[in-house]
């Protein structure tokens, strides 16, 4: 086990729904954890499937919210963006990406594979210099305001609970991986990076 508490990312595609559902969780559950997305913009469902608000990673989840309230608030409302925005911004101001953090992280969970594919890539073609092992986990969940809030308890807690308890992350992953797999009867995928 690390000598330090278990430093963990979660990750999705805009860094809105699943990672900040997750990101709630564990930081309540006092895990040292901070949320990613992977996408060259943030976005979020619009008023059609092909005409969907795009945001800059710099822009904070307060004027996003206020943008859709200014658009259509009583839609943003019923589908449950505003909502969603609401709680991101008590959770931190603005989205980030992945790839512009250089923090090193003991484990990252991803939410979907294309993420997770996107950040086995961006942390591959990093220089190594501490050769400080990252696990990295894919676990799938639907990006939808209820998928990510469900099952109780949520994938990401379930996962980082149990690592943060192992005597020997390296040695008991493989084990604790297929435990969760046949508690949640979710495939995961794992690869261990190096920093």
């Amino acid at each position: 086990m690390p000598s330090h508490p278990l430093r963990v990312a979660v990750v999705c595609s805009s860094n809105q729904n699943r990672s900040m559902e997750a990101h709630g969780i564990l930081s309540k559950r006092g895990f040292s954890v901070r949320s990613f997305g992977t996408g060259s913009h943030v976005k979020l469902p619009g008023p059609a499937p092909d005409k969907p608000n795009v945001y800059d990673f710099k822009t904070t989840y307060e004027q996003m919210y206020n943008d859709l309230v200014k658009k259509d608030k009583e839609l943003y409302t019923q589908n449950g963006i505003l909502h969603m925005l609401d709680r991101n911004k008590r959770i931190k101001p603005r989205p980030e990406r992945f790839q512009n953090c250089k923090d090193q992280f003991d484990l990252v969970v991803t939410c979907e594979e294309r993420v997770y594919d996107q950040v086995l890539e961006d942390l591959n073609s990093r220089e190594q210099e501490s050769f400080q092992p990252v696990h990295v986990i894919n676990v799938d969940i639907q990006d939808n305001p209820r998928q990510a809030g469900e099952p109780q308890p949520h994938p990401s807690e379930m996962d980082c609970q149990c690592i943060q308890h192992t005597e020997d992350m390296e040695n008991e992953m493989d084990e604790l991986l297929q435990e969760f797999e046949e508690k949640s009867s979710r495939p995961f995928l794992h690869t261990v990076c190096f920093y």
